[in-house]
């Protein structure tokens, strides 16, 4: 039997064929993201030789991750990896895949980020969140900062601390139940907390749905949950003056505010994220 010669463009358009068919929104995109991943090789190289052969195992690899893709698992559970903030973090099952949304949180944590403080992630997951805050940080030349990550799951502490030496920073992480294990107190706590109600997760992308963890994603009847066992627990741990900074769903600012001031929080606000959306809410703790 012939064998079958597939050259760059063909492979790509055939991929990009079968992610369309499955319904894949961006199949395009995720059809040359997994092209790349495979061949390794960037547009310039694929564009400056579109007719180039490729390799029947890399053919096989190709189109055995398209499948698994048209099947609805998410992109970066086949590649292993997700970009935030311009790192490349490892990423599985057992942790939230990093979204672009969640990078608002780190640019406001950053501009309250000063040497010496000591900065606590509450439901780390991958740690995306703490190493992005200390990296970035060091490389702004605020230096000194201590970084602790803690999350229920043991399997996403793992995760965390496989990136945390991939891009050498130095954080401690616990296996924990919310405040459980933390002792001390804190001048930054960061959260991103399960925050969809129950009852809507069913409603959710398959490739959420089905592949992020459950437990990542339920914040209970209301998706309030969480936000208020960090605001009451906090105060216990957060120094005066010190700021508690929030993820939160598209409609939940005004509610996780009202949650904050009541909790001694003031200065209070929210931030959108790129499409407009609530997508932050930040207060300092007055002592009270």
């Amino acid at each position: 039997m012939k064998q079958r010669i597939l050259t760059l463009q063909k492979a790509y358009r055939e991929g990009t064929a079968i992610l369309e068919e499955a319904g894949i929104a961006d199949a395009p995109l995720d059809a040359w993201l997994l092209l790349s991943y495979v061949t390794g090789l960037s547009k310039a190289a694929y564009y400056g030789d579109p007719e180039r052969k490729v390799e029947e195992e890399d053919s096989k690899r190709y189109f055995s991750c398209i499948k698994r893709r048209g099947q609805r698992i998410p992109l970066q559970h086949i590649t292993g990896e997700q970009e935030f903030m311009g790192y490349s973090f490892r990423v599985n099952e057992d942790v939230l895949i990093p979204r672009q949304d969640t990078e608002v949180l780190v640019e406001e944590a950053l501009k309250k980020l000063r040497p010496g403080m000591r900065i606590l992630d509450i439901c780390t997951g991958s740690g995306c969140i703490l190493l992005s805050l200390l990296k970035k940080g060091k490389e702004n030349g605020i230096e000194g900062c201590k970084g602790f990550g803690m999350d229920i799951s043991e399997k996403a502490l793992s995760v965390a601390e496989e990136n945390a030496e991939i891009l050498e920073i130095p954080a401690e992480f616990a296996q924990s139940d919310l405040f459980a294990k933390a002792s001390g107190k804190y001048d930054l706590i960061v959260s991103n907390p399960p925050y969809i109600p129950t009852g809507i997760i069913e409603e959710l992308q398959d490739e959420v749905r089905l592949h992020d963890p459950y437990i990542a994603l339920d914040g209970k009847e209301d998706g309030l949950h969480f936000y208020r066992k960090i605001i009451q627990d906090s105060v216990h741990y957060i120094k005066e003056g010190g700021y508690l900074i929030f993820e939160i769903g598209y409609d939940q600012g005004e509610a996780v505010l009202a949650l904050m001031k009541e909790g001694g929080y003031e200065d209070l606000c929210v931030k959108k994220d790129l499409s407009g959306l609530d997508r932050v809410v930040i207060g300092m703790y007055n002592g009270e």
